[in-house]
């Protein structure tokens, strides 16, 4: 029995790495590969909390499969997730492995670039804080602007604690008062200035009393 297992020992070698090699070079064929640029995405944030930044919003995802799906393949058919379920205020380093990334069936991942984020968390919170319109422009010639009201007067703001720290209160957009010889009353909606806070509410109403001076 040792005897059959040991002739041609070279030959039976030969002969595996051969079927292993055909193996590989069947499998193989109709394969190819394409890197995408997927944005990253989070879930299970913690309750009171929101990310202030990360280090990457995209992440180089190299794909590999079968010519077919692959040929249709768009970015928006991967999805690469963080699970913050577990975060804590601060700065925390998340490592990128396939089980982040979700694919169409038959699709594999080779590589991810990078293979961490550092995500910055803090607490959110609310404010209240008064609102003041904004206006551009002089009322006519023998006119002043005699008083301003805005309703509500106040709003409620909400965000991370970081920016709503950045308000004592908000502005709305400007309001043209050029030549203008009466009262004027308009809807204006709320600027943050590109802060990511929510007020409560997006528009106030604005009231610009213009009255002649007296002669």
């Amino acid at each position: 029995m040792k005897k059959l297992l040991t002739e041609n020992l070279g030959m039976k070698i030969s002969a595996v790495l051969l079927s292993v090699f055909l193996w590989f070079f069947v499998t193989s064929r109709g394969q190819s590969e394409i890197t995408l640029d997927v944005p990253l995405e989070f879930k299970d944030i913690p309750p009171a909390m929101g990310i202030v930044n990360t280090s990457v919003k995209t992440v180089s995802v190299t794909v590999r499969g079968h010519e077919r799906p692959m040929k249709n393949l768009k970015v928006s058919d991967v999805r690469v997730y963080v699970d913050l379920g577990k975060a804590t205020k601060g700065v925390d380093v998340f490592y990128l492995t396939k089980d982040n990334i979700k694919l169409p069936y038959a699709l594999s991942v080779l590589n991810i670039t990078p293979s961490t984020v550092k995500i910055k968390l803090d607490e959110t919170a609310s404010k209240t804080v008064s609102v003041k319109p904004v206006l551009t422009g002089e009322p006519r010639n023998g006119f002043f602007v005699s008083a301003v009201k805005v309703e509500p007067k106040s709003v409620v703001i909400s965000g991370l604690k970081s920016d709503i720290r950045k308000f004592r209160f908000l502005k709305t957009e400007s309001l043209d008062i050029t030549d203008s010889d009466k009262t004027i009353t308009q809807e204006l909606n709320i600027d943050t200035n590109g802060v990511k806070v929510t007020p409560d509410t997006e528009t106030v109403k604005a009231t610009i009393y213009i009255s002649e001076r007296p002669r």
